[in-house]
């Protein structure tokens, strides 16, 4: 377990010092500078995934202050510890970079995850798979919860509590890694890309750590129906 967030650890450090790096690069760019650094459009996969991702990550931010508060189990609340800080802090940086683009937060016409269809313009809404997990009916985009099953994980406790946690994070970080694996192959600015990369990295050994620990709790990774 420890190595398991050492190296989720790692590959989140190491993608938000070179995304620093590249962000203070881009942001002294000039009308000369390479594609890579000019400025994303409205519905660019840049500034799409920003916008999708910073939505996403919020829900997970809510999930695991939720659970720290239903649970006294340790490693369940250093888990969503972690996971609360980092997308937080992810989150922050997103959202930074579309204000400093001085594009906004939200577009009306903009459907969820349309900036990963060909040429941005594909229609991912309800029933769309994505890191084999589909947008449940009620919830915005692939792995995220309802509002029923928040409000579940709200009134679970104890062992109840951590079980539906794990399970719901799974999915939410099979969605967040699809989503990740999108813009790392399709967003153009280097900051951005490397975030992404480095959160299909820390996403991809917390779902092996999260299977542990559903393992430990006689308990599949299967979603709560």
């Amino acid at each position: 377990m420890t190595r398991t967030y050492w190296a989720a650890g790692s590959a989140v450090g190491l993608a938000l010092l070179f995304a620093v790096g590249a962000t203070v690069a881009t942001a002294g760019g000039t009308d000369s500078a390479p594609a890579s650094s000019r400025t994303p459009g409205l519905y660019s996969a840049d500034a799409g995934f920003a916008r999708d991702m910073a939505v996403h990550h919020q829900q997970a931010v809510e999930m695991s202050f939720i659970v720290r508060d239903r649970t006294k189990d340790e490693p369940v609340r250093t888990l969503a510890y972690d996971i609360a800080s980092t997308q937080a802090n992810q989150r922050g940086m997103m959202l930074g970079w579309l204000d400093m683009w001085g594009l906004p937060k939200t577009v009306a016409d903009e459907p969820p995850m349309s900036w990963m269809g060909s040429g941005g313009g594909g229609d991912h809404g309800a029933g769309h798979a994505m890191g084999g997990v589909v947008t449940k009916p009620g919830a915005l985009m692939p792995g995220m919860a309802t509002k029923e099953e928040l409000v579940q994980l709200g009134s679970a406790e104890g062992r109840d509590a951590e079980v539906l946690y794990l399970r719901l994070m799974t999915d939410h970080h099979k969605g967040g890694v699809g989503m990740a694996q999108g813009c790392a192959t399709q967003c153009v600015n280097p900051a951005e890309r490397a975030l992404a990369q480095g959160m299909v990295e820390a996403q991809q050994a917390e779902l092996q750590l999260m299977a542990d620990m559903l393992k430990q709790r006689g308990a599949d990774p299967l979603a709560a129906g």
